[in-house]
């Protein structure tokens, strides 16, 4: 770390490293994961979200520390670019933080376990190739569907053909947001193929789910309109007071775990939404990209 930061400089660098404002969504989906799992009150729920917070978090410090090529043309603001924070310092807490996190996987059971080893394997392996392959996305959905099959399991042992529904439509969704996202990093041209898949969780929510009533219609409505938001704000220039773009879709992850929720957790409601707030408000120091 830069000896001349402060202190308060240094712990944003951390921050931003880590994009912690994501967080909220990595607990959404333990929240929703765990409820479509048939988990109730338990003490492993909090170790589950330690875990996960550990293992994203490592990650994202790994993302940087492999992308310092890519960075210096494309993002000379990033930490190690710019001086604030050296790369072997980042190797060093990435590792720190992705063992730990592993390792907090293992009281959880043997069915978590293993599909924590395969969600830290993908971790490793989308930060090493994301920058050279257009399949990323795909690498980056895979993490976030192994994640919900973790929680799942961690909840009940096992994991029910709901949970790989809603996992995949998550999945779906990371896709589409995340074609959008190569392209911002570059100014290239927006994937417009992708754009359709961000409705997906609305479309297997509606037509799989057996719980028909008012809140999956609320909640199905609140998805697709900060999707519109989203994607409309994304080509209106200036400063916007509501994240837009890529930006709010990441932030957006909570909504899409609170209509797969639905059904499960229909009185959790507010926990989901306010996760969503949360990472808009975290988005103002700590950006999601």
């Amino acid at each position: 770390m830069n000896a001349k930061l402060s202190f308060g400089q240094r712990f944003r660098v951390l921050l931003v490293l880590g994009r912690v404002s994501n967080l909220p969504t990595v607990w959404s989906n333990c929240v929703a994961a765990w409820c479509l799992g048939g988990g109730g009150l338990s003490e492993r729920f909090p170790l589950l979200c330690v875990g996960a917070t550990l293992l994203y978090t490592g990650g994202m410090f790994l993302n940087d520390a492999f992308d310092v090529e890519f960075d210096h043309q494309y993002r000379a603001e990033r930490p190690i670019i710019s001086g604030e924070i050296s790369g072997k310092a980042v190797w060093l807490i990435a590792a720190t933080l992705l063992l730990l996190g592993w390792l907090a996987l293992v009281p959880l059971g043997n069915r978590s376990f293993e599909f924590g080893t395969a969600l830290l394997a993908m971790i490793v392996i989308y930060d090493a190739v994301h920058k050279r392959t257009s399949l990323a996305p795909l690498l980056m959905a895979a993490c976030r569907f192994l994640l919900y099959l973790v929680a799942a399991s961690a909840a009940n042992g096992e994991v029910r053909p709901t949970v790989i529904e809603r996992a995949l439509a998550l999945a779906a969704y990371i896709v589409g947001l995340s074609y959008l996202a190569r392209n911002e990093s570059t100014s290239g041209v927006t994937s417009r193929w992708s754009l359709p898949l961000l409705f997906a969780p609305i479309l297997i929510a509606i037509t799989r789910n057996s719980s028909n009533g008012m809140i999956l219609w609320v909640a199905a409505v609140a998805q697709a309109a900060w999707v519109l938001w989203c994607l409309i704000g994304r080509a209106v220039p200036g400063r916007c007071y509501f994240s837009k773009g890529v930006a709010g879709l990441l932030a957006g992850i909570a909504l899409v775990d609170w209509l797969a929720a639905v059904g499960a957790a229909e009185q959790l409601g507010a926990v989901f939404i306010g996760l969503f707030l949360l990472a808009l408000l975290s988005q103002r120091f700590a950006p999601a990209t």
